[in-house]
């Protein structure tokens, strides 16, 4: 049996999906947008709280990174069709420097999460009920994930970096197929990048109630970012400039529709916008409705580049996946 040789000039770096990002931002800002929406959105959904699905992820990271350094591979259909997941040598402090969290708050919601039936501890040893496989199970986050990375290709194609001619299901079965591996990759990615946004927002909630607010902006400047079909895409500077300099448009979204949205109480969503307007991270025009600020969102532009270095890594295992299939 011959081996496949693989062509490694014909492989992406870090960078090039980097700059892919940066270069075309005004026709993936969109996309993104919605994709990290989807996502904080279905992790609040099971349990009306984010840091318990983290919890649970978090954990499940653990038995990935395991497979992954014994060279053990699961497909999608393989890996949740195990009546459990075993982690060995669980350790709370160890979950609460991954999640910045205090001790007892992890140690709380563990013990939440037993109660519920999702998990179960012997020790040191933690076991994770196939029940939560119904809460974590991301087909739908694979279809989101792999329209993103399909749209990437398609500018890399345009920029003769990237040879491979592909169709978003192609990068779906690939993700299924190499289901384990993707999804370290993944996890690796979502992770640390939600929990660095605390350190501007304080917790997930505000986080998940600032993206709402901020996938409502873009929308509502649509017709500046999309810029016409003819025309060059805008870079990451000139999106962000667009987007702070319409910051004063009238269409903003109520706590009502926020809550609609996202299922978090009004009553939540209404205390944690008065702290984000405290921060001028957004404010409230004359129609009772929240639109971004100003100062404080660019504050968080540099945070913004460190996430699309953390995107860069996750696309570029997977676009390399696909040349050396």
């Amino acid at each position: 049996m011959s081996i496949r040789e693989i062509d490694f000039s014909k492989t992406l770096t870090d960078n090039q999906i980097y700059e892919c990002i940066m270069s075309n931002y005004s026709a993936l800002s969109k996309e993104w947008i919605a994709h990290q929406w989807n996502w904080i959105n279905n992790i609040y959904s099971p349990f009306r709280d984010h840091y318990k699905y983290l919890i649970i992820i978090s954990l499940i990271e653990k038995t990935l990174q395991f497979y992954d350094q014994m060279n053990i591979q699961y497909s999608y259909d393989e890996y949740y069709s195990q009546p459990y997941i075993q982690i060995e040598k669980f350790n709370i402090v160890e979950l609460c420097k991954k999640l910045d969290l205090p001790k007892e708050t992890v140690r709380r919601k563990v013990l939440e999460l037993e109660k519920e039936g999702v998990i179960t501890r012997n020790k040191k040893k933690i076991i994770i009920d196939v029940k939560a496989f119904t809460y974590v199970k991301p087909n739908n986050q694979i279809k989101f994930s792999s329209k993103y990375i399909h749209l990437i290709s398609q500018f890399l194609n345009q920029e003769k970096t990237y040879s491979k001619k592909l169709d978003q299901i192609i990068i779906e079965n690939l993700i299924k197929k190499n289901f384990t591996l993707c999804w370290r990759w993944f996890y690796k990615m979502q992770i640390p990048l939600f929990i660095g946004y605390q350190k501007y927002m304080g917790d997930l909630t505000t986080i998940h109630i600032w993206g709402t607010i901020c996938l409502n902006q873009v929308l509502n400047v649509s017709s500046q970012l999309d810029r016409n079909k003819h025309e060059l895409p805008l870079d990451h500077f000139t999106t962000s400039d667009i987007l702070i300099n319409n910051l004063g448009s009238d269409i903003g979204v109520s706590a009502m529709s926020i809550s609609d949205m996202t299922h978090i109480p009004r009553a939540t969503i209404i205390r944690k916008c008065k702290y984000l307007i405290k921060n001028d991270l957004i404010k409230i025009n004359e129609k009772k409705q929240y639109i971004l600020g100003s100062t404080n969102f660019k504050k968080i532009l540099p945070y913004q580049t460190k996430v699309f270095w953390f995107k860069a890594k996750f696309i570029r295992k997977i676009l390399n996946l696909l040349i050396i299939s």
